[in-house]
């Protein structure tokens, strides 16, 4: 399999692709054709494994990877999850789902694919003949900074900085980073927001003089965003086990079709299922849920991008992004793969800071993908409602999700034409990540201590908490740097060493 470039400039081979992490045109890299997956393949699929499963989703992308090598790397990585099924299907009611996809080393979903990336990256260095230390950088809202660090502590040849909004996450999420363990790795906090963090980031890819730097002190660099095609393959794999387990668990016959809804930030865990729907997955609708940074949801709605509005810090600050960096790769395919047409919309994104999508792509956007948002207040009330009506307690960004799951069930209720589907809301984090908004959702009262907040989660769900969680409270931070968004080359030179 090729990759080739979003902005349309040299293709790659899957290893190449995952080891630059973005294409030098500063596009991103996408397949040069979506592999395909019959109904045989799907049938064939039931009785597998989830690594088996996600392994056989890899292979179609990355085909130079060893069979024999990607399966064990996946069973080895996910054997780090807690309980049995990494990904578990759960049955709320007739027709309603959760795809809890926190049971990873930071309870988060990022841990799906970041356990795998340190394998697609180290090995990829190998075939294509890198032997040149490798430093990963990575801007997070919260989630992917710590799942990747914990991916990649103390893993030879490869050095990870992480850069995070300063004001921008929550408590628990910060101490994750702080006390990250590992001696190849570096967090760092920016005044800003993660857009800042996010921006400052891919100057420093597209940047030949910074990359020049870099390869004087040997160092080459790679990514562990959902820029990168390697952290974003792996989650498509979880759409396809999902659909799996409603077909044997008999929930739906094999060839119906089911709805997912994904809380959207930067926009890559929705993204993974839409290539899965191109794959051949039967899929219906994609419903993508933003809280009160509604840019996806007015995008949307009217296929206008602008970003040109306030900035708000939420209780679901993993989706506090006015940027979405994925969304190039959704307008790349929706535009017929048209990169000049990119190249003119990414610009005009960074100079005027929006771009409009032809009437035929917003229909065509429309067909597939439904945009909703939630506020604070219908997120803390969605949380308490469904805790009280199901006994499960929803973190905050599951919480906007299963909000908009429901505006969107209302809108096919009052459509005559509309036949039931199944809807999947998927769960994106532990409730303990966000144990103050959390606790205040479940009972409106306050508490200043987190830890405090997981004790008080638990007493009134009685849902276990994460080992990884309860560790927390006995660890030191370690990293305290705070730096403006335009010195994070210089951090990133001082780091390299």
């Amino acid at each position: 399999m090729r990759f080739i470039s979003t902005r349309g400039g040299a293709g790659a081979s899957g290893a190449e692709a995952v080891v630059r992490g973005m294409a030098e045109d500063g596009g991103l890299y996408v397949p040069e054709t979506i592999p395909a997956v019959g109904r045989e393949e799907l049938c064939s699929m039931l009785e597998m494994s989830y690594p088996e499963r996600a392994a056989f989703i890899l292979g179609k992308y990355f085909d130079e990877y060893p069979e024999d090598e990607l399966l064990e790397a996946l069973t080895d990585a996910y054997a780090k999850f807690e309980g049995e099924d990494p990904v578990p299907l759960v049955k709320i009611e007739e027709g309603l789902y959760l795809l809890e996809l926190f049971h990873g080393p930071t309870c988060a979903f990022k841990d799906i694919a970041l356990t795998v990336l340190p394998y697609l990256l180290r090995k990829g260095c190998d075939l294509i003949g890198v032997r040149s230390e490798v430093l990963v950088l990575a801007a997070t809202s919260g989630d992917t900074g710590k799942a990747a660090m914990e991916g990649f502590k103390d893993a030879k040849g490869v050095k990870i900085a992480v850069f995070y909004p300063d004001e921008g996450v929550s408590k628990m999420q910060k101490l994750q980073m702080a006390t990250q363990e590992g001696e190849n790795v570096d967090v760092v906090a920016v005044k800003g927001n993660f857009d800042d963090c996010q921006n400052a980031v891919k100057k420093i890819f597209r940047s030949q003089e910074c990359r020049d730097k870099l390869k004087e002190k040997g160092v080459v660099l790679s990514s562990a965003n959902s820029i990168n095609v390697g952290r974003l393959v792996p989650q498509i794999a979880y759409y396809f086990s999902a659909y799996l387990d409603l077909v044997s668990s008999e929930q739906i016959a094999m060839g119906d079709r089911v709805d997912f809804a994904v809380p959207a930030g930067n926009f890559g865990n929705i993204l993974a299922a839409y290539y899965a729907k191109r794959m051949g997955l039967p899929v219906g609708a994609l419903v993508c849920a933003s809280n009160r940074n509604n840019v996806l949801s007015d995008f949307m709605q009217k296929g206008i991008y602008d970003r040109k509005r306030p900035f708000y810090k939420t209780m679901s600050p993993s989706m506090d992004i006015l940027v979405s960096s994925n969304l190039e790769r959704l307008i790349f395919e929706l535009s017929g793969r048209d990169a000049p047409l990119t190249v003119e919309r990414m610009k005009s994104l960074a100079q005027t800071g929006r771009y409009s999508l032809r009437p035929e792509e917003l229909q065509a956007l429309q067909e597939t993908f439904f945009g909703g948002y939630a506020g604070e207040d219908e997120t803390v009330e969605c949380i308490y409602e469904f805790f009280e009506e199901f006994n499960y307690p929803l973190d905050t960004h599951t919480g906007v999700a299963m909000h908009v799951a429901r505006q969107y069930a209302r809108k096919r209720e009052d459509d005559p034409s509309a036949e039931p589907r199944p809807m999947v809301v998927v769960c994106t984090a532990s409730p303990y990540k966000f144990p103050q908004a959390v606790y205040y959702a479940l009972t409106g009262n306050d508490v200043k201590d987190s830890f405090k907040g997981i004790k008080r989660i638990n007493l009134i769900t009685a849902m276990k908490v994460p080992e990884s969680l309860k560790e927390l409270r006995y660890k030191q931070p370690r990293f305290k740097t705070l730096v403006a968004p335009d010195k994070i080359f210089e951090e990133v030179l001082n780091f390299a060493g």
